[in-house]
Protein backbone atom coordinates (compact mmCIF):
# COMPACT_ATOMS: atom_id res chain seq x y z
CA UNK A 1 0.00 0.00 0.00
CA UNK A 2 1.22 3.35 -1.15
CA UNK A 3 1.21 6.45 1.18
CA UNK A 4 -0.93 8.01 -0.95
CA UNK A 5 -3.31 5.83 -0.21
CA UNK A 6 -3.03 5.10 3.28
CA UNK A 7 -6.04 6.47 5.16
CA UNK A 8 -5.65 9.86 6.59
CA UNK A 9 -7.23 9.52 10.43
CA UNK A 10 -10.55 12.54 10.51
CA UNK A 11 -8.81 15.18 13.04
CA UNK A 12 -10.74 15.04 16.59
CA UNK A 13 -13.25 17.80 17.03
CA UNK A 14 -12.24 20.41 19.29
CA UNK A 15 -14.27 19.91 22.66
CA UNK A 16 -17.15 22.28 23.06
CA UNK A 17 -16.65 24.69 25.84
CA UNK A 18 -19.87 25.84 27.10
CA UNK A 19 -19.40 29.68 28.82
CA UNK A 20 -21.69 30.97 31.44
CA UNK A 21 -24.39 33.53 30.48
CA UNK A 22 -23.18 36.86 30.32
CA UNK A 23 -24.09 38.31 33.89
CA UNK A 24 -27.23 40.99 33.30
CA UNK A 25 -26.28 44.42 33.84
CA UNK A 26 -27.41 45.41 37.74
CA UNK A 27 -30.80 47.40 37.86
CA UNK A 28 -29.29 50.61 38.14
CA UNK A 29 -30.03 52.49 41.99
CA UNK A 30 -32.67 55.23 40.43
CA UNK A 31 -35.17 52.20 39.60
CA UNK A 32 -34.73 50.98 42.87
CA UNK A 33 -35.20 54.59 44.30
CA UNK A 34 -38.18 54.58 42.43
CA UNK A 35 -39.94 51.93 42.97
CA UNK A 36 -39.51 52.52 46.79
CA UNK A 37 -40.55 55.92 46.40
CA UNK A 38 -43.81 55.20 44.54
CA UNK A 39 -44.56 52.63 47.04
CA UNK A 40 -43.93 54.89 50.02
CA UNK A 41 -46.16 57.81 47.86
CA UNK A 42 -48.76 54.95 47.55
CA UNK A 43 -49.20 53.94 51.43
CA UNK A 44 -49.27 57.76 52.46
CA UNK A 45 -52.26 58.18 49.88
CA UNK A 46 -53.68 54.95 51.02
CA UNK A 47 -53.36 56.03 54.62
CA UNK A 48 -54.83 59.86 53.42
CA UNK A 49 -57.56 58.30 51.90
CA UNK A 50 -58.99 56.86 55.45
CA UNK A 51 -59.27 60.45 57.11
CA UNK A 52 -59.69 63.18 54.42
CA UNK A 53 -62.56 64.14 52.60
CA UNK A 54 -63.45 65.67 48.99
CA UNK A 55 -61.47 68.86 48.24
CA UNK A 56 -63.67 71.82 47.72
CA UNK A 57 -63.30 70.78 43.80
CA UNK A 58 -62.70 67.45 43.58
CA UNK A 59 -66.65 67.35 45.20
CA UNK A 60 -67.99 69.33 42.00
CA UNK A 61 -66.21 66.51 39.71
CA UNK A 62 -68.17 63.94 41.88
CA UNK A 63 -71.22 65.62 41.56
CA UNK A 64 -70.97 65.74 37.41
CA UNK A 65 -71.88 61.56 38.37
CA UNK A 66 -75.21 62.86 39.27
CA UNK A 67 -75.63 64.60 36.10
CA UNK A 68 -74.65 63.05 33.38
CA UNK A 69 -73.26 65.23 30.52
CA UNK A 70 -70.72 65.27 27.89
CA UNK A 71 -69.34 68.61 28.96
CA UNK A 72 -69.69 70.78 32.10
CA UNK A 73 -68.72 74.53 32.43
CA UNK A 74 -65.55 73.42 33.44
CA UNK A 75 -64.57 70.86 31.89
CA UNK A 76 -65.19 67.58 29.60
CA UNK A 77 -67.37 64.78 31.15
CA UNK A 78 -64.60 61.83 31.26
CA UNK A 79 -64.13 63.34 35.23
CA UNK A 80 -67.83 62.70 35.62
CA UNK A 81 -68.35 59.23 33.91
CA UNK A 82 -65.24 57.95 36.12
CA UNK A 83 -66.64 58.77 39.33
CA UNK A 84 -69.98 57.69 38.42
CA UNK A 85 -68.28 54.58 37.62
CA UNK A 86 -66.84 54.31 41.23
CA UNK A 87 -70.24 55.18 42.57
CA UNK A 88 -71.65 52.28 41.00
CA UNK A 89 -73.79 55.55 39.24
CA UNK A 90 -74.20 57.26 41.66
CA UNK A 91 -71.91 60.02 43.81
CA UNK A 92 -68.70 57.77 45.17
CA UNK A 93 -67.77 58.03 48.84
CA UNK A 94 -64.25 59.83 49.49
CA UNK A 95 -62.58 56.55 50.59
CA UNK A 96 -63.53 54.62 47.49
CA UNK A 97 -62.16 57.50 45.13
CA UNK A 98 -58.77 57.92 47.12
CA UNK A 99 -58.25 54.15 46.46
CA UNK A 100 -58.25 54.41 42.61
CA UNK A 101 -56.33 58.07 42.64
CA UNK A 102 -53.59 56.68 45.16
CA UNK A 103 -53.26 53.62 42.53
CA UNK A 104 -53.06 55.96 39.54
CA UNK A 105 -50.81 58.80 41.89
CA UNK A 106 -47.87 56.09 42.09
CA UNK A 107 -48.01 54.67 38.81
CA UNK A 108 -47.69 57.99 36.93
CA UNK A 109 -43.71 58.21 37.86
CA UNK A 110 -43.29 54.48 36.65
CA UNK A 111 -44.94 55.90 33.23
CA UNK A 112 -42.86 58.77 33.05
CA UNK A 113 -39.80 56.39 33.23
CA UNK A 114 -41.26 53.74 30.59
CA UNK A 115 -42.31 57.15 28.49
CA UNK A 116 -38.80 57.66 28.10
CA UNK A 117 -37.39 54.37 27.79
CA UNK A 118 -39.69 54.36 24.45
CA UNK A 119 -38.14 57.26 23.22
CA UNK A 120 -34.84 55.96 23.69
CA UNK A 121 -33.31 57.05 27.23
CA UNK A 122 -31.08 54.94 28.69
CA UNK A 123 -32.10 52.75 32.13
CA UNK A 124 -30.50 55.39 34.17
CA UNK A 125 -31.70 58.70 32.44
CA UNK A 126 -35.45 57.21 32.46
CA UNK A 127 -35.22 56.41 36.01
CA UNK A 128 -34.11 59.91 36.57
CA UNK A 129 -37.18 61.12 34.78
CA UNK A 130 -39.51 59.39 36.85
CA UNK A 131 -37.82 60.74 40.20
CA UNK A 132 -38.22 64.20 39.17
CA UNK A 133 -42.11 63.75 37.76
CA UNK A 134 -42.57 61.77 41.32
CA UNK A 135 -41.16 64.76 43.39
CA UNK A 136 -42.49 67.46 42.13
CA UNK A 137 -45.43 68.79 44.80
CA UNK A 138 -47.59 69.53 41.66
CA UNK A 139 -47.58 65.64 40.80
CA UNK A 140 -46.69 63.65 44.16
CA UNK A 141 -50.08 65.76 45.73
CA UNK A 142 -51.98 66.96 43.09
CA UNK A 143 -52.76 63.74 41.53
CA UNK A 144 -54.07 62.25 44.51
CA UNK A 145 -57.72 63.96 44.08
CA UNK A 146 -59.91 62.79 41.48
CA UNK A 147 -59.70 65.66 38.88
CA UNK A 148 -59.20 65.78 35.08
CA UNK A 149 -55.37 66.27 35.43
CA UNK A 150 -55.41 62.58 36.98
CA UNK A 151 -56.76 61.31 34.25
CA UNK A 152 -55.15 63.76 31.27
CA UNK A 153 -51.84 62.88 32.84
CA UNK A 154 -51.28 59.30 31.91
CA UNK A 155 -53.43 60.05 28.82
CA UNK A 156 -50.49 62.18 27.54
CA UNK A 157 -47.93 60.90 28.37
CA UNK A 158 -49.16 57.91 26.95
CA UNK A 159 -49.20 60.22 23.58
CA UNK A 160 -46.15 60.65 24.14
CA UNK A 161 -44.98 57.12 24.29
CA UNK A 162 -46.74 56.68 20.78
CA UNK A 163 -45.29 59.85 19.34
CA UNK A 164 -41.83 59.23 20.09
CA UNK A 165 -42.00 55.39 18.81
CA UNK A 166 -43.52 56.56 16.16
CA UNK A 167 -41.06 58.59 15.09
CA UNK A 168 -37.98 56.07 16.01
CA UNK A 169 -39.69 53.70 13.81
CA UNK A 170 -40.46 55.73 10.93
CA UNK A 171 -39.81 53.15 8.55
CA UNK A 172 -41.88 50.48 9.86
CA UNK A 173 -45.23 49.84 9.79
CA UNK A 174 -45.47 49.53 12.98
CA UNK A 175 -44.74 53.65 13.33
CA UNK A 176 -47.47 54.74 10.93
CA UNK A 177 -49.86 52.09 13.05
CA UNK A 178 -48.77 54.52 16.18
CA UNK A 179 -50.02 57.80 14.68
CA UNK A 180 -53.03 56.10 14.53
CA UNK A 181 -53.32 55.25 17.75
CA UNK A 182 -51.52 59.04 18.87
CA UNK A 183 -54.64 60.50 17.79
CA UNK A 184 -57.67 58.23 19.07
CA UNK A 185 -55.36 58.98 22.77
CA UNK A 186 -55.37 62.51 22.06
CA UNK A 187 -59.09 62.69 21.64
CA UNK A 188 -59.04 60.76 24.78
CA UNK A 189 -57.28 63.29 26.47
CA UNK A 190 -59.66 65.92 25.33
CA UNK A 191 -62.35 64.26 27.14
CA UNK A 192 -60.30 64.22 29.74
CA UNK A 193 -59.83 67.95 29.67
CA UNK A 194 -59.15 70.71 27.06
CA UNK A 195 -56.18 70.91 27.10
CA UNK A 196 -55.97 67.38 25.90
CA UNK A 197 -56.24 68.92 22.24
CA UNK A 198 -52.96 70.75 22.24
CA UNK A 199 -51.67 66.76 21.53
CA UNK A 200 -52.80 67.86 17.76
CA UNK A 201 -51.14 70.69 17.53
CA UNK A 202 -47.97 68.67 18.10
CA UNK A 203 -47.15 66.50 14.97
CA UNK A 204 -49.41 69.05 12.79
CA UNK A 205 -46.28 70.92 13.69
CA UNK A 206 -44.04 68.21 13.54
CA UNK A 207 -45.15 67.58 9.95
CA UNK A 208 -45.95 70.75 8.85
CA UNK A 209 -44.10 70.72 5.30
CA UNK A 210 -42.99 67.02 5.56
CA UNK A 211 -41.61 63.79 6.77
CA UNK A 212 -42.32 60.20 6.96
CA UNK A 213 -45.76 58.68 8.07
CA UNK A 214 -47.03 62.79 7.50
CA UNK A 215 -50.11 60.84 5.80
CA UNK A 216 -50.20 58.65 8.77
CA UNK A 217 -50.09 61.66 11.37
CA UNK A 218 -52.44 63.16 9.57
CA UNK A 219 -55.38 60.24 9.85
CA UNK A 220 -54.56 59.94 13.38
CA UNK A 221 -55.33 63.80 14.01
CA UNK A 222 -58.41 62.75 11.98
CA UNK A 223 -59.56 59.83 13.84
CA UNK A 224 -58.79 61.81 17.81
CA UNK A 225 -61.27 64.38 15.81
CA UNK A 226 -63.69 61.69 15.41
CA UNK A 227 -63.32 60.88 18.72
CA UNK A 228 -64.39 64.16 20.27
CA UNK A 229 -67.19 64.78 17.83
CA UNK A 230 -69.88 64.89 20.62
CA UNK A 231 -68.50 66.71 22.47
CA UNK A 232 -67.80 69.52 20.13
CA UNK A 233 -71.28 68.54 18.94
CA UNK A 234 -72.62 69.35 22.00
CA UNK A 235 -70.74 72.16 23.20
CA UNK A 236 -71.80 73.88 19.39
CA UNK A 237 -75.64 73.01 20.34
CA UNK A 238 -75.58 74.33 23.60
CA UNK A 239 -74.12 77.79 22.56
CA UNK A 240 -69.80 76.99 23.67
CA UNK A 241 -71.28 76.83 27.41
CA UNK A 242 -67.57 75.96 28.53
CA UNK A 243 -65.83 78.21 26.42
CA UNK A 244 -68.40 81.29 27.58
CA UNK A 245 -67.91 80.42 30.94
CA UNK A 246 -63.82 80.02 31.38
CA UNK A 247 -62.92 83.20 28.76
CA UNK A 248 -66.45 85.28 29.95
CA UNK A 249 -68.12 84.71 32.70
CA UNK A 250 -65.22 84.05 35.17
CA UNK A 251 -62.90 86.81 33.81
CA UNK A 252 -65.25 89.90 35.82
CA UNK A 253 -63.88 89.66 39.12
CA UNK A 254 -59.96 88.59 40.08
CA UNK A 255 -56.33 90.39 39.85
CA UNK A 256 -56.19 92.79 36.80
CA UNK A 257 -55.38 91.30 33.53
CA UNK A 258 -51.61 89.91 33.56
CA UNK A 259 -51.12 90.11 37.22
CA UNK A 260 -52.71 86.44 38.17
CA UNK A 261 -51.03 85.16 34.99
CA UNK A 262 -47.82 87.02 35.86
CA UNK A 263 -47.89 85.42 38.91
CA UNK A 264 -48.99 81.99 38.26
CA UNK A 265 -46.44 81.69 35.60
CA UNK A 266 -43.21 82.72 37.88
CA UNK A 267 -44.51 82.95 41.89
CA UNK A 268 -47.00 80.25 41.37
CA UNK A 269 -44.41 77.32 38.97
CA UNK A 270 -42.07 77.58 41.90
CA UNK A 271 -44.29 76.79 44.81
CA UNK A 272 -45.76 74.14 42.85
CA UNK A 273 -42.88 72.48 40.95
CA UNK A 274 -40.18 73.53 43.67
CA UNK A 275 -37.43 76.22 43.16
CA UNK A 276 -34.64 74.06 41.93
CA UNK A 277 -37.18 71.76 39.28
CA UNK A 278 -38.26 75.08 38.81
CA UNK A 279 -35.14 76.22 37.20
CA UNK A 280 -34.73 72.84 35.46
CA UNK A 281 -37.59 73.96 33.89
CA UNK A 282 -36.14 76.81 32.39
CA UNK A 283 -33.65 74.15 31.11
CA UNK A 284 -35.70 72.38 29.49
CA UNK A 285 -37.37 75.13 27.89
CA UNK A 286 -34.05 76.47 26.23
CA UNK A 287 -33.21 72.96 25.43
CA UNK A 288 -36.51 72.70 23.57
CA UNK A 289 -36.12 75.82 21.31
CA UNK A 290 -32.46 74.30 20.83
CA UNK A 291 -33.51 71.12 18.83
CA UNK A 292 -37.41 72.16 18.00
CA UNK A 293 -35.64 72.12 14.17
CA UNK A 294 -33.39 68.97 15.48
CA UNK A 295 -32.70 66.52 12.29
CA UNK A 296 -33.22 64.02 14.91
CA UNK A 297 -36.95 63.56 14.53
CA UNK A 298 -37.52 62.11 18.14
CA UNK A 299 -35.82 65.28 19.60
CA UNK A 300 -38.09 67.50 17.54
CA UNK A 301 -41.07 65.87 18.43
CA UNK A 302 -40.38 66.02 22.21
CA UNK A 303 -39.36 69.58 21.73
CA UNK A 304 -42.36 70.80 20.35
CA UNK A 305 -44.50 68.39 23.22
CA UNK A 306 -43.08 70.96 25.31
CA UNK A 307 -43.17 74.41 23.43
CA UNK A 308 -46.70 73.88 21.35
CA UNK A 309 -48.31 73.50 24.12
CA UNK A 310 -46.56 75.37 26.53
CA UNK A 311 -46.90 78.63 24.14
CA UNK A 312 -51.11 78.21 23.93
CA UNK A 313 -51.42 77.68 27.67
CA UNK A 314 -49.02 80.70 28.55
CA UNK A 315 -50.60 82.94 26.97
CA UNK A 316 -53.84 81.31 27.94
CA UNK A 317 -52.44 82.07 31.44
CA UNK A 318 -51.19 85.63 31.11
CA UNK A 319 -54.80 86.55 29.65
CA UNK A 320 -56.92 85.08 32.28
CA UNK A 321 -57.62 87.01 35.83
CA UNK A 322 -57.96 83.64 37.21
CA UNK A 323 -55.23 81.94 36.64
CA UNK A 324 -53.99 78.91 38.18
CA UNK A 325 -50.26 77.29 38.06
CA UNK A 326 -51.48 74.09 37.06
CA UNK A 327 -52.41 75.23 33.67
CA UNK A 328 -48.98 74.71 32.45
CA UNK A 329 -48.77 71.14 34.10
CA UNK A 330 -49.29 69.28 30.30
CA UNK A 331 -46.63 71.43 28.73
CA UNK A 332 -43.73 70.16 31.55
CA UNK A 333 -45.05 66.86 31.19
CA UNK A 334 -42.47 65.99 27.93
CA UNK A 335 -39.35 68.10 29.46
CA UNK A 336 -38.01 65.22 31.58
CA UNK A 337 -38.35 62.70 29.01
CA UNK A 338 -37.05 65.41 26.72
CA UNK A 339 -33.83 65.88 29.09
CA UNK A 340 -33.58 62.61 29.65
CA UNK A 341 -33.36 61.28 25.87
CA UNK A 342 -30.58 64.10 25.14
CA UNK A 343 -28.88 62.96 27.71
CA UNK A 344 -28.86 59.31 26.50
CA UNK A 345 -27.67 60.49 23.33
CA UNK A 346 -24.81 62.49 24.21
CA UNK A 347 -26.85 65.39 22.59
CA UNK A 348 -25.92 68.33 25.01
CA UNK A 349 -25.01 71.57 23.36
CA UNK A 350 -22.68 74.53 24.18
CA UNK A 351 -25.34 76.40 24.04
CA UNK A 352 -27.74 74.43 26.08
CA UNK A 353 -25.63 72.33 28.35
CA UNK A 354 -27.12 69.32 30.14
CA UNK A 355 -28.20 69.60 33.22
CA UNK A 356 -25.88 68.31 36.05
CA UNK A 357 -26.20 65.13 38.10
CA UNK A 358 -25.85 67.44 41.47
CA UNK A 359 -28.37 69.90 39.84
CA UNK A 360 -30.59 66.98 39.17
CA UNK A 361 -29.88 65.11 42.24
CA UNK A 362 -30.70 68.78 44.58
CA UNK A 363 -33.86 69.43 42.45
CA UNK A 364 -35.04 65.90 43.58
CA UNK A 365 -34.06 66.58 47.02
CA UNK A 366 -35.78 69.94 47.43
CA UNK A 367 -39.14 68.86 45.61
CA UNK A 368 -39.14 65.63 48.06
CA UNK A 369 -39.04 67.96 51.04
CA UNK A 370 -41.88 70.32 49.57
CA UNK A 371 -43.92 67.41 49.40
CA UNK A 372 -43.19 65.78 52.79
CA UNK A 373 -44.08 69.26 54.12
CA UNK A 374 -47.38 69.55 52.50
CA UNK A 375 -48.09 66.10 53.60
CA UNK A 376 -47.48 66.60 57.40
CA UNK A 377 -48.92 70.08 57.33
CA UNK A 378 -52.04 68.10 55.46
CA UNK A 379 -52.52 64.93 57.92
CA UNK A 380 -50.75 65.58 61.32
CA UNK A 381 -53.03 67.80 63.53
CA UNK A 382 -50.52 68.75 65.48
CA UNK A 383 -48.55 70.36 62.67
CA UNK A 384 -50.99 73.72 62.95
CA UNK A 385 -49.84 74.61 66.48
CA UNK A 386 -46.31 75.35 64.43
CA UNK A 387 -48.61 78.26 62.74
CA UNK A 388 -48.19 81.81 63.38
CA UNK A 389 -50.45 84.09 65.23
CA UNK A 390 -51.54 85.89 61.66
CA UNK A 391 -52.41 82.09 60.46
CA UNK A 392 -55.71 82.33 58.82
CA UNK A 393 -57.44 79.62 58.72
CA UNK A 394 -60.07 80.60 55.51
CA UNK A 395 -57.37 80.56 53.33
CA UNK A 396 -55.39 77.09 53.85
CA UNK A 397 -57.73 74.93 51.74
CA UNK A 398 -56.31 71.76 54.06
CA UNK A 399 -59.16 72.74 56.55
CA UNK A 400 -62.16 71.83 53.91
CA UNK A 401 -60.46 68.20 53.73
CA UNK A 402 -62.11 67.81 57.11
CA UNK A 403 -64.70 69.90 58.07
CA UNK A 404 -67.35 68.98 56.27
CA UNK A 405 -68.53 65.64 57.50
CA UNK A 406 -69.88 67.01 61.13
CA UNK A 407 -71.41 69.73 58.67
CA UNK A 408 -73.49 67.35 56.68
CA UNK A 409 -74.45 65.28 59.45
CA UNK A 410 -76.13 68.65 60.90
CA UNK A 411 -77.53 69.26 58.15
CA UNK A 412 -79.35 65.81 58.25
CA UNK A 413 -80.52 66.30 61.50
CA UNK A 414 -82.02 69.57 60.30
CA UNK A 415 -83.70 68.94 57.02
CA UNK A 416 -87.05 67.55 56.30
CA UNK A 417 -88.41 65.59 53.41
CA UNK A 418 -88.87 68.42 50.99
CA UNK A 419 -86.49 70.93 52.03
CA UNK A 420 -83.89 72.40 49.43
CA UNK A 421 -80.32 73.31 50.85
CA UNK A 422 -78.98 76.29 49.57
CA UNK A 423 -74.93 77.67 49.41
CA UNK A 424 -73.35 80.79 48.98
CA UNK A 425 -71.22 79.36 46.58
CA UNK A 426 -70.44 76.36 44.35
CA UNK A 427 -67.69 75.68 46.70
CA UNK A 428 -69.74 74.83 49.70
CA UNK A 429 -73.06 73.50 47.14
CA UNK A 430 -70.32 70.77 45.37
CA UNK A 431 -69.73 69.79 49.33
CA UNK A 432 -73.21 69.25 50.38
CA UNK A 433 -73.88 67.92 46.81
CA UNK A 434 -71.72 65.56 47.09
CA UNK A 435 -72.61 63.99 50.13
CA UNK A 436 -76.23 64.04 49.52
CA UNK A 437 -77.18 62.99 46.68
CA UNK A 438 -80.80 62.41 48.09
CA UNK A 439 -81.53 66.08 48.96
CA UNK A 440 -82.21 69.07 46.31
CA UNK A 441 -78.88 71.82 45.79
CA UNK A 442 -79.08 75.13 44.92
CA UNK A 443 -76.12 77.30 44.94
CA UNK A 444 -76.23 81.22 44.93
CA UNK A 445 -72.93 81.82 43.20
CA UNK A 446 -72.06 85.12 41.60
CA UNK A 447 -71.70 84.06 38.79
CA UNK A 448 -73.66 81.11 37.12
CA UNK A 449 -72.15 77.72 37.54
CA UNK A 450 -73.23 74.49 37.08
CA UNK A 451 -75.73 74.34 39.66
CA UNK A 452 -78.06 77.03 37.70
CA UNK A 453 -78.85 73.91 35.48
CA UNK A 454 -79.10 71.31 37.73
CA UNK A 455 -81.34 73.57 40.21
CA UNK A 456 -82.17 76.90 38.93
CA UNK A 457 -82.09 79.84 41.20
CA UNK A 458 -85.77 80.60 40.50
CA UNK A 459 -87.19 76.83 41.58
CA UNK A 460 -84.71 77.15 44.88
CA UNK A 461 -86.32 80.50 45.50
CA UNK A 462 -89.90 80.00 45.89
CA UNK A 463 -89.30 76.29 48.03
CA UNK A 464 -91.20 75.99 51.14
CA UNK A 465 -88.60 76.15 53.26
CA UNK A 466 -84.77 76.62 52.46
CA UNK A 467 -81.52 75.25 54.76
CA UNK A 468 -79.20 78.11 53.74
CA UNK A 469 -75.58 76.60 54.72
CA UNK A 470 -72.66 79.15 54.89
CA UNK A 471 -68.98 79.42 56.56
CA UNK A 472 -66.88 82.09 58.02
CA UNK A 473 -65.42 82.35 54.06
CA UNK A 474 -68.74 84.01 52.65
CA UNK A 475 -70.35 86.23 55.39
CA UNK A 476 -73.44 87.27 52.90
CA UNK A 477 -76.70 86.45 55.49
CA UNK A 478 -79.21 84.12 54.28
CA UNK A 479 -81.86 87.09 55.08
CA UNK A 480 -80.29 89.27 51.80
CA UNK A 481 -80.03 85.68 49.94
CA UNK A 482 -83.78 84.88 50.63
CA UNK A 483 -85.73 87.92 51.30
CA UNK A 484 -88.94 86.44 51.10
CA UNK A 485 -88.44 84.06 54.63
CA UNK A 486 -88.11 84.16 57.96
CA UNK A 487 -84.94 82.96 59.48
CA UNK A 488 -87.01 80.45 61.88
CA UNK A 489 -83.87 78.68 63.74
CA UNK A 490 -80.28 78.43 63.15
CA UNK A 491 -77.34 76.04 64.10
CA UNK A 492 -73.75 76.68 64.26
CA UNK A 493 -71.08 73.47 63.63
CA UNK A 494 -67.35 74.86 64.38
CA UNK A 495 -64.61 72.55 63.55
CA UNK A 496 -61.34 71.91 65.14
CA UNK A 497 -57.81 71.07 64.10
CA UNK A 498 -55.08 70.78 66.33
CA UNK A 499 -57.06 72.12 69.00
CA UNK A 500 -57.46 75.58 66.55
CA UNK A 501 -60.98 76.80 65.41
CA UNK A 502 -60.65 76.47 61.46
CA UNK A 503 -64.33 75.97 60.27
CA UNK A 504 -67.45 77.70 61.46
CA UNK A 505 -70.33 76.68 59.65
CA UNK A 506 -73.56 77.75 60.32
CA UNK A 507 -77.28 76.31 59.04
CA UNK A 508 -79.95 78.75 59.05
CA UNK A 509 -83.78 77.24 58.57
CA UNK A 510 -85.69 79.57 56.61
CA UNK A 511 -89.35 79.44 56.20
CA UNK A 512 -91.35 81.46 53.59
CA UNK A 513 -93.76 84.27 54.91
CA UNK A 514 -96.70 82.55 52.95
CA UNK A 515 -96.44 79.45 54.44
CA UNK A 516 -96.79 81.02 58.15
CA UNK A 517 -99.55 83.27 57.21
CA UNK A 518 -101.38 80.13 56.49
CA UNK A 519 -100.92 78.45 59.16
CA UNK A 520 -103.89 78.39 61.99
Amino acid sequence: MSRASRRVPAAKAAPTIKLPPAPRPPMPREWVTLVLLSVVLFLVHTYAARVVGFGDSEALYVCYALHPAPAYLDHPGLVGDVARYLGNGGAPRPETVHVLTSVVGALVPGLFAATARVAGASMRAAAVAGLVALAAPMMAIGLFALTPDLLLAPLWLLALALGAFATREAKSGAGKIAWLFYGVVAGLATWAKLSGALLFLVPAALFVKSGPHRKHAFAGIGLGLLVTAPLVRFEVQAGFPMLRHRLIDTQQTGLPWLVKGLGSLTIGQVLYVSPVLAWLVVVGVRAALRHRRDEDATARFLSLAVLVPGAVLACVTLASRQAEPHWMAPAWLALPILLAYLASQGRPSPSVPSPSPRLVSSGIAVALLFTVAVHAWILSPRALALAPKSYDPKVDIANELYGWPRAIEAVNEAASPGDVVVGPHWVVCAQLHAALPGIRVGCNTPIRDDFDGWLPRETWKTAERVLYVTDARFPATPESVLPGYTHSQDRRVVVYRGGRPVRTFSIATMDRVARQQRAP
